[in-house]
């Protein structure tokens, strides 16, 4: 398979699944637009990268999740500099972990904007030049919790149950112009977001460290091993291949079982 002249903007992809998800489209041949938050030089040192290893062209977009303005300007410039945006990745989130009365309101706005609201202003960008070129691939970062709850974390539990809603509606308003849209929904992967909740996790329930890799974490998924950020951009690649092109409107996991019981 080739993705050659293709286009694609991924979310959320200076680090972790997102970075692992455009570096796999862009071994595909695919030109990337990559963002979010992070030190310049290491982001500049990961767009050369991608650029020198898959003979791509890789743009970096700052652009504010919390901000639709900013989100519809990145993918008129992406357009704008390739002529297309072909595949989009709604990737960026975030994590906060606290029981419900003391969860802040401003986290709480902050993990709806940037893990919900963003993928629909930026499918909103981006469906028309999708649905004008008959073909387009939408796929969004979803999570093993779009399907099933944990305690302590109702934001983003919400945004990602929001997230498969999403995915189906859109998914059925584009059908019939060539364009697929899918969730896919990661049981725990060992990135950064991950990494970062274990502390609150170790204070929101009392534990070590090790308590929640093995008895939080790990738990959930009978397989006993973290998803690989690898994992999930093949599992992208596989999503904008052409023998992909009746999936689409689903919700499809990959989660080491966690959600098979």
């Amino acid at each position: 398979m080739t993705l050659k002249t293709r286009t694609a903007v991924v979310t959320g992809s200076t680090s972790g699944i997102g970075l692992a998800i455009a570096r796999a489209l862009a071994a595909e041949g695919a030109n990337v637009v990559i963002n979010g938050f992070g030190k310049i030089e290491d982001i500049e040192r990961e767009r050369l990268a991608i650029e020198s290893e898959f003979s791509v062209e890789a743009l970096y977009s700052p652009a504010d999740m919390t901000r639709p303005a900013e989100i519809a300007a990145m993918i008129a410039e992406a357009e704008t500099t390739f002529g297309s945006v072909d595949i989009l990745v709604n990737n960026a989130g975030i994590q906060f972990v606290s029981p419900v009365e003391d969860f802040p309101i401003e986290k709480w706005d902050q993990i709806i904007a940037i893990n919900l609201s963003s993928a629909f202003h930026a499918m909103r960008a981006a469906v028309p030049g999708m649905k004008t070129r008959g073909w387009g691939r939408i796929i969004s970062t979803a999570s093993a919790h779009s399907k099933v709850a944990s305690p302590f974390k109702s934001a983003y539990v919400a945004a990602k149950h929001g997230i498969d809603g999403l995915t189906k509606t859109i998914a059925l308003e584009v059908a019939q112009h060539g364009v697929t849209v899918n969730c896919i929904s990661p049981g725990y992967v060992w990135t950064p977001l991950v990494e970062n909740q274990i502390p609150e996790t170790m204070t929101a329930r009392g534990l070590t460290r090790e308590q929640v890799i093995n008895d939080v974490l790990l738990q959930a998924q009978p397989t006993k091993q973290f998803v690989t950020p690898e994992e999930v951009g093949a599992f992208v690649v596989f999503l904008c291949s052409d023998a992909a092109k009746q999936i689409t409107g689903a919700n499809l996991s990959i989660d080491g079982g966690w959600t098979a019981g």
